[in-house]
């Protein structure tokens, strides 16, 4: 157990003690002003001081005690060594006292009394502490825990576009070789190699600054470009104080996939993606809409999972506003 010794907490705590426990002084203090006998006021004063002083003191030292070696999680078993405490505290009090403050004796019953109610008070604040200090480590286990929880989810979503983009690049190279063009056969497997790159490290991230998730959906979009012969634009418009904002990995990749599975990309269809910010900080993925005339053979896994991981990473949710013309998805940023 890792206890909290702020020297700012306990002495607060202490002054508080000190403070309540020193009522019964106050109540007598105007008898005592009476016997106070000439020239003899600045001395009473003092001692008082002294004594204020070091009632706080020892106070403080026995909450530092309780929160520093008392590991006892019972309340009961640290009844015995707060009551070791407590008479230690009086006498090492009464010592300092008899040896410093000379002609007042401060009332030796009120004394016991206001050590007796120290004690107690000193007990049940530690104890409090210690509760609190159980409950703040169960809940950074929880914490730790839940953070390892969604590293896990994340990691087995990621590992589900993996596979989807796999097949997806495979068909792409099949299409370029078959018009037996090497250059752009180059240039595509060169861009696939920087895709893959960027997706493998994925798998150790959680969130990525909006830059490195820009410029990968350049260079995924190059590859679109070339499997569709310039027939897909995309218009990447983001001002440079909002490429620090951090979005999921791999956030647009399930986005720009569904674009070339849902929608006819031909002469007579030229796709173009916007992608911008809006008034709320918030990154849009815009595009028009062509529905083909077969049903795409997909699972339909792709926005769902990225639902998942924005609530994972973020505990926000991504907007989908569909209309007859454009499909566009509202991605919130951190």
């Amino acid at each position: 157990m890792k206890y909290d010794k702020s020297l700012n907490k306990i002495l607060l705590a202490s002054l508080v003690c000190t403070v309540f426990v020193s009522y019964p002084n106050l109540l007598f203090l105007s008898l005592d002003l009476n016997c106070v006998p000439a020239g003899g006021l600045n001395c009473y004063i003092d001692n008082t001081l002294i004594r204020f002083l070091l009632f706080w003191v020892l106070s403080a030292g026995m909450l530092w005690a309780n929160q520093r070696w008392l590991k006892d999680t019972r309340l009961v078993g640290r009844i015995l060594p707060n009551v070791a405490l407590t008479v230690a505290a009086f006498a090492i009090y009464k010592g300092i006292t008899m040896l410093i403050c000379t002609g007042f004796d401060g009332r030796p019953i009120i004394l016991t009394f206001q050590f007796f109610v120290m004690g107690m008070m000193v007990l049940l604040l530690g104890y409090a502490n210690y509760l609190s200090l159980v409950h703040q480590k169960k809940d950074e286990e929880l914490q730790q825990l839940k953070i390892e929880s969604l590293q896990s989810r994340c990691t087995a979503l990621t590992n589900q576009i993996n596979p989807h983009f796999f097949f997806n690049s495979l068909g792409g190279i099949s299409s370029l070789v078959r018009k037996k063009d090497d250059r752009l056969t180059l240039d595509y497997i060169d861009h696939l190699s920087d895709i893959f790159r960027y997706i493998l490290q994925s798998e150790r991230k959680g969130l990525v600054t909006l830059e490195e998730e820009l410029e990968f959906a350049r260079s995924f979009c190059e590859v679109m470009e070339v499997r569709y012969a310039g027939k897909l634009d995309v218009c990447i418009n983001v001002p440079a104080e909002c490429l620090s904002l951090q979005i999921p990995v791999l956030a647009l990749l399930p986005l720009i996939e569904n674009v070339t599975v849902h929608n006819m990309i031909d002469s007579e269809h030229r796709m173009r993606i916007d992608i911008k910010m809006n008034g709320a900080k918030e990154l849009t993925f815009v595009n028009p809409v062509y529905p083909k005339q077969y049903k795409p053979d997909t699972h339909g896994t792709g926005l769902s999972n990225l639902e998942k991981r924005f609530m994972l990473l973020m505990n926000q949710q991504i907007r989908v506003e569909p209309t007859e013309k454009e499909f566009k998805v509202i991605l919130p940023l951190a």
